[in-house]
């Protein structure tokens, strides 16, 4: 039973904690977006009503609602709920957890749920520690993770849990959640009105995340505050402008991480563009990255692999570009050097393209691996070594008119055209077919 003195104190924290702490969902119906995850008939929302969870993993951004989700099953379930911090956490904690739930089970039959928050930074032996209590149902396993677990997390766990991917927030269930702060006794109380346009910033910056959204109306708030310093009320309600807004949060940050899943998709979705030829979408993700503060050598190298892989012989000279752009990044450094990667790059989108020259390679690697061995044709060997004279004339292709002779080149079983395809595109056709009137 709660006392008189711990009611205060938890009050007291209620009004000093963050606008986004106060109006956390206690309920699966007070639970903004997620269909896909906790929707009517899934099956994570059917074993937290049922209060019949297996171990699971919550993996998603930073404000979608992994924490909050654990607290609803802290609140809905008759097991008992138990939390360790796996930034501070040790293996001590765990196994003393773990004998606490054994002790538990065997005593009453009551289940424990596990939380761990940020599961991807427990070390190997942290997350072995958990494995047999995991297997066994000593203890349900509830891990949150912005880490993709598939790399971060022991697979045996993985194989013992379930994954559970929640998205980024859409923008209606965004609008929502800030309307219902407002409202709410536990947020805003009505004492501050929400211009559309302030609403419509709001919901671009937050870029999906919950969180975000509702510590930037809470900033937005304290903006607006009356010089005279009376109280806004809901009788006398103050409007929060798209100005105080753009106040509050001075510069946007759309979500990155330097190593994880938001990293790889950025550079694939910049390398994909410029393969696409769409400058545009070139310099929008290269913005994206230099803005996260991503190292310019990383894009500059990934420039230069597109101009052999996906530019090649059907414009040469991408590779020299892209080569001096990454020169460029070492010597000269960021802010400057974005342009030399925005010209780069928008020169590869604008190139012709070809992957002959990867498709070649790979074609001629496939072919060097699983054929048969095939030896040098006898007058192509070195001819540094005794009994050379017996290997038969080679045919020196600067002693002939157009410099060029018809002699094979290729070992037996191989014929020309069988590795290299070159594109009807840029140079290569043109050389190709430069090359085709010199030997007719």
């Amino acid at each position: 039973m709660e006392t008189l003195f711990a009611h205060i104190e938890r009050a007291r924290r209620n009004d000093n904690a963050p606008l986004a702490a106060r109006m956390r969902p206690q309920t699966l119906d007070e639970y903004l977006g997620q269909a896909q995850a906790v929707g009517e008939g899934s099956w994570l929302r059917r074993a937290i009503e049922h209060d019949t969870l297996s171990s699971v993993l919550l993996y998603g951004p930073a404000g979608t609602g992994k924490t909050t989700l654990a607290r609803i099953i802290a609140h809905s379930t008759h097991a008992e709920f138990v939390e360790v911090s796996a930034v501070t956490g040790t293996v001590k904690d765990l196994r003393r957890e773990i004998e606490a739930a054994e002790s538990r089970l065997l005593a009453s039959g009551r289940r424990t749920i596990l939380f761990v928050d940020e599961i991807h930074r427990f070390n190997r032996s942290q997350q072995d520690a958990l494995l047999h209590a995991v297997e066994d149902r000593t203890v349900v396993l509830v891990g949150a993770t912005t880490e993709n677990p598939y790399f971060e997390v022991n697979s045996a766990l993985i194989s013992r849990s379930r994954v559970v991917e929640l998205q980024p927030l859409d923008d209606a269930s965004v609008r929502q959640m800030v309307e219902r702060a407002c409202a709410s006794e536990n947020g805003l109380a009505g004492a501050f009105a929400l211009s559309p346009e302030a609403e419509d910033e709001i919901v671009k910056l937050s870029g999906g995340d919950g969180r975000a959204a509702l510590t930037s109306l809470e900033l937005a708030s304290q903006m607006t505050a009356p010089v005279d310093g009376t109280e806004p009320s809901a009788e006398a309600p103050v409007t929060i402008t798209a100005e105080n807004v753009l106040e509050a949060n001075p510069r946007r940050g759309l979500s990155y991480d330097k190593s994880g899943d938001m990293h790889y998709d950025i550079i694939s979705a910049f390398i994909k563009s410029m393969r696409g030829s769409d400058p545009d979408a070139v310099l929008y993700w290269l913005a994206r990255m230099l803005d996260a503060g991503e190292d310019p050598k990383f894009i500059a190298r990934r420039i230069m692999i597109c101009a052999s892989e996906d530019v090649g012989n059907a414009d040469p000279q991408a590779l020299l570009v892209a080569e001096a752009a990454f020169r460029a990044t070492e010597v000269i450094g960021m802010p400057e050097c974005r342009i030399n990667l925005a010209q780069a790059a928008t020169y590869l989108a604008l190139a012709p393209k070809s992957n002959a020259c990867e498709a070649g390679i790979d074609a001629a690697l496939a072919e060097v691996r699983q054929g048969p061995r095939r030896e040098v044709p006898n007058y192509l060997r070195d001819r540094h070594r005794p009994g050379s004279d017996e290997y038969g004339p080679y045919l020196y292709p600067h002693n002939y008119p157009e410099g060029w002779v018809d002699q094979r080149y290729l070992p037996e079983g191989l014929d020309c055209g069988c590795f290299y395809h070159p594109s009807p595109r840029g140079w290569e056709a043109w050389r190709l077919d430069a090359a085709v009137r010199d030997r007719s």
